[in-house]
């Protein structure tokens, strides 16, 4: 009897036998609105770590299973709950970190969503709620494929594991590096498994090897001591909507590229991807023209790019006829892979000091930074989870860059240096992460629960040669 075949078979079958559970269980996991952004109920947070742990101490795998929490540098706050859980390897085996996160997005306008958002709805296929993607879909990834691998091979396997389920990663994960100081010797290990990609479609695995790096900041732009009357000095005055703007509207050319000199670019070739795909995916109409230079993918993928995501202004409810004295926003830029976040920083800031309009005055603070990844795919686990990734959905996997940015894969590589870093994820391009109506595939959630099992069984097995 081939041993590698019946350990697969048993893994295929202990898989798909407890999907129904996982679903019932992300369902759960849904309904705690658990949103870590300042200004929102702390306790959801701690609510959802409860439920998780709950989840993994039933597991009966690990030798400790606790909620903590670390301090965030430079402040006297607390970040959220983690779950952090350990199983020591044996037998010369290596040892696996897996991470998700159980924090979620904010819910926005809720009237944009055909369902309640923090009620798990399924429809044609798909799970539909706040988080039901990401990446609570990735923490019910990993405790899927624990009761797997489990239910397969006993719960006397040789594998270490170590699981690591953040509380703040929407939040900017800001205390993450200190948490992984904290808590470095339980957490290291050999491969680490971050679920909180996406895929290549419903149907094609993929293993992301490059992310963007991000940097974010507020800018506040100012130009009079108090606010004015538009008819009486409009004309004369810069109010500071229309500096604002203005000055905007330098960051990108006439294309809609980047137009902000510092900011470099990868070179590096990618996949077919035409323009028809990515309106479909990204709701692009049809009367509205992609932006920038280049392949469709290289855009998203090697180069940088730049956001306006929040304005602080009068609104169109409580517009008057009014010059603003000062007006803030939230730039959010992706840094191309292969420049450091904070020196992209620097360069949108000297960009913007050199061309602010009127003599308008402007102060930058809340600067967050998060450099880029890419993936070192000559390690033996690289070839295992492609394997593994084959072997479940049936498909060649493809091997992908994404626009995103996941910051803390920095510090994972700066504190384990010598571990595997492998980026999944359970994602397809129309699960609408972030956004609302988000969802989860359901087919694609069964392949990645299978694909990951068998990555446990291949690595439990690795170094006693079966």
């Amino acid at each position: 009897m081939n041993t590698d075949l019946t350990r697969q078979d048993a893994v295929r079958d202990a898989a798909a036998s407890g999907i129904p559970a996982a679903l019932a269980d992300l369902g759960t996991l849904v309904r705690i609105p658990s949103v870590a952004f300042p200004g929102f109920d702390a306790k959801e947070v701690q609510r959802s770590a409860e439920a998780v742990k709950a989840l993994v101490d039933d597991l009966g795998l690990f030798d400790s299973v606790e909620i903590r929490r670390a301090g965030i540098p430079g402040t006297d706050e607390i970040g959220h709950p983690a779950v952090l859980a350990t199983r020591a390897a044996r037998n010369g085996r290596p040892t696996i970190l897996l991470y998700a996160h159980h924090d979620v997005q904010p819910v926005g306008d809720e009237a944009l969503w055909e369902s309640s958002p923090f009620e798990p709805t399924v429809r044609d296929g798909r799970l539909y709620g706040r988080g039901a993607a990401d990446d609570k879909a990735g923490v019910m990834a990993h405790v899927a494929a624990l009761r797997a691998l489990k239910e397969a091979l006993g719960a006397d396997f040789d594998l270490g594991v170590a699981l690591f389920i953040e509380g703040e990663e929407e939040a900017g994960s800001r205390s993450f590096a200190q948490f992984l100081s904290e808590n470095a010797d339980a957490l290291r290990a050999d491969v680490i498994v971050v679920a909180d990609s996406g895929n290549w479609d419903a149907r094609t695995p993929a293993l992301t090897v490059s992310l963007r790096g991000n940097t974010r900041f507020t800018l506040r732009v100012r130009t009079l001591e108090h606010a004015s009357h538009s008819g009486m000095f409009g004309g004369a005055v810069p109010d500071a909507m229309m500096a604002t703007v203005t000055l905007l509207a330098t960051l990108w050319d006439e294309d809609g590229a980047v137009a902000v000199e510092g900011l470099t670019e990868r070179d590096a070739e990618t996949p077919a991807y035409d323009e028809a795909t990515l309106r479909d995916e990204a709701g692009l109409p049809s009367g509205v023209s992609p932006i920038g230079r280049g392949s469709i993918l290289s855009r998203i993928w090697n180069k940088p790019s730049i956001t306006v995501t929040g304005i602080d202004a009068p609104s169109v409810a409580n517009a008057s006829n009014t010059l603003s004295p000062e007006v803030s926003v939230v730039i959010s830029a992706r840094v191309a892979p292969g420049q450091p976040a904070r020196e992209a920083y620097a360069a949108i800031e000297a960009h913007l000091r050199a061309r602010a309009p009127f003599g308008a005055e402007l102060a930058f603070s809340d600067q967050d930074y998060g450099d880029a990844f890419l993936v070192d795919t000559s390690g033996a686990a690289v070839a295992q989870a492609l394997e593994a990734m084959h072997e479940a959905y049936g498909v060649e996997p493809v091997e992908v860059g994404v626009g995103g940015s996941i910051p803390f894969i920095a510090d994972l590589v700066r504190e384990f240096p010598a571990a595997q870093i492998l980026v999944t994820g359970v994602e397809d391009p129309h699960a609408r992460a972030h956004s609302p109506n988000e969802s989860l595939h359901l087919e694609t959630f069964r392949n990645a629960v299978l694909a990951e099992a068998l990555l446990l069984a291949k690595l439990d097995a690795e170094s006693a040669g079966a």
